[in-house]
């Protein structure tokens, strides 16, 4: 199924089927303001476990409606609250220590967990919607062609019968999120995209 949502003004109704999706231990495809992504909500086991097949070396990251709800999730110093307050919502996965109530099927063996707060609407409009972070990876693969990564159509034509929705919010970027450890004393630099650090 493919639904568009516009990132001006997003339709209640459209939000309300993603996140009836969600609720019934569904995976979606959505934009952020990087490349499209898949998701699920973390408090379905079932979809995590769906998303772990799809994705099989993917890291998994965490998408944030705001700042107060990363701090639930994750264990947050002021060094690193300055730094994500500075560039989020935007195109980074910072990663952070994952606190306890990040479920294992999520983080596999590692104790961090990578955080976004995306600054496409869409993608916090769901997760507003949702009550809770939506687990993350994204479409892009090295070897696909980028059609298949930037435009909702050919995604829906290519994953329709690995997830129960495709959201349609115009063109996607090419450019992957840029990914900083801040598990350190210093932040360090993990990949280099789309957001420069401030």
């Amino acid at each position: 199924m493919l639904t568009k949502i516009y990132g001006q003004n997003p339709s209640e109704r459209e939000l309300r089927r993603v996140v009836a999706v969600l609720e019934n231990d569904g995976t979606v495809i959505y934009p952020t303001d990087s490349v499209y992504a898949f998701g699920c909500s973390l408090r379905s086991a079932k979809a995590i476990e769906r998303l772990r097949r799809l994705k099989e070396k993917a890291e998994f990251a965490l998408v944030f409606a705001d700042l107060a709800q990363v701090a639930e999730f994750c264990r947050v110093d002021n060094a690193a609250f300055r730094i994500l307050k500075r560039n989020l919502p935007g195109p980074f996965t910072f990663v952070l220590p994952a606190s306890s109530r990040v479920p294992d099927k999520t983080l596999g063996k590692r104790k961090t967990i990578g955080v976004r707060i995306p600054a496409h609407p869409v993608a916090r409009a769901v997760v507003e919607a949702l009550g809770c972070p939506m687990v993350t990876a994204s479409v892009r693969e090295d070897s696909e062609t980028e059609e298949y990564m930037t435009d909702p159509e050919l995604i829906h034509e290519r994953y329709a019968r690995d997830v129960q929705l495709v959201v349609d919010g115009g063109a996607g970027e090419v450019e992957p999120t840029t990914v900083v450890d801040l598990t350190g004393d210093e932040p360090e630099m993990l990949r280099e995209g789309r957001g420069e650090l401030r």
